[in-house]
């Protein structure tokens, strides 16, 4: 399976290659994920579902896994042989000859679910060979969805987005989850990112990364993250005109091996809506 995700060509020749693979049916499937783990989330959302902890000591619901589990069944029945990496429940092979791994988070932003705060997003991304190449982010409540298709020009409920222009970082307005997600050298590293841009805020998961696509905000700077937080952020931020690589300025793959190994991605995460404000934000991270 690693030969398989890997990616075989330059990130740009690795996307277009996907990009047009990807066919209407498969944008249906997508939507159609989407609808299906809204279904779960929207009848789940401000009830008083029990919240268990996981071994890393992060909350999950009943929710979280009732909606990975609707996917994965869609999934079964419309894309059988393809892979699926999903956080409540792992790695499952696809055929000997996919190419294809679609990333699911069921619940991005559980803390926010579980508080009532209607800011978390379903993420499902499809890569083609490792490289990300289908994302949507759908928030259920406020009935939002965001999809990015290599190539072709991101949308918020159909309509085509843009990033805005912000050409100083000393202008721009930052988001991160949360200050607690930096320890070490990466709040250091942050740090310096904070105390440069016009306004840090926090507390937004995957929606900041909604915001920036369509216009709203300049800059997300996250770490500790895991592939299934950002790859279906790819395709929606760069369609709309953005930029999102790791610290290094890499841009975001995922060569899994046969278990679906996380800890080989880069949980470094920096997207703007301007590569001028990308690039100053590279500098100032100075990551090694």
């Amino acid at each position: 399976m690693a030969a398989a995700l890997r990616a075989s060509a330059a990130p740009d020749a690795a996307a277009a290659a996907g990009a047009a693979a990807i066919t209407p049916e498969l944008i249906d499937v997508a939507h159609s994920l989407a609808d299906a783990a809204a279904d779960v989330t929207a009848r789940y959302f401000r009830t008083p579902v029990p919240v268990d902890v996981k071994s890393d000591a992060s909350p999950v619901t009943i929710a979280d896994r009732e909606a990975e589990a609707a996917v994965r069944k869609l999934l079964a029945e419309r894309c059988p042989d393809h892979a699926i990496f999903g956080e409540e429940q792992g790695y499952l092979a696809g055929g000997s000859s996919s190419e294809w791994l679609w990333v699911i988070d069921p619940i991005d932003g559980t803390k926010s679910f579980i508080t009532g705060k209607p800011l978390f997003g379903t993420l499902i991304a499809l890569l083609h060979r490792g490289t990300p190449v289908l994302g949507i982010i759908d928030q259920p409540i406020l009935k939002e969805r965001w999809l990015g298709v290599a190539g072709r020009q991101s949308t918020l409920n159909g309509a085509p987005i843009s990033t805005r222009a912000c050409s100083s970082i000393g202008d721009a307005y930052l988001y991160a989850t949360t200050p607690h997600m930096f320890a070490g050298e990466t709040e250091v590293a942050f740090n310096r990112v904070r105390d440069a841009v016009r306004i840090p805020m926090y507390g937004c998961d995957c929606y900041a990364y909604g915001l920036l696509a369509a216009g709203y905000a300049d800059l997300v700077v996250e770490a500790d993250l895991k592939p299934y937080d950002y790859m279906a952020l790819v395709p929606i931020i760069q369609g709309a005109g953005g930029v999102v690589t790791d610290w290094r300025g890499q841009p975001l793959l995922w060569a899994v091996d046969s278990q679906g190994d996380v800890t080989a991605c880069s949980g470094e995460v920096v997207a703007a809506g301007d590569a001028r404000t990308h690039q100053q934000a590279l500098d100032l991270l100075q990551w090694k």
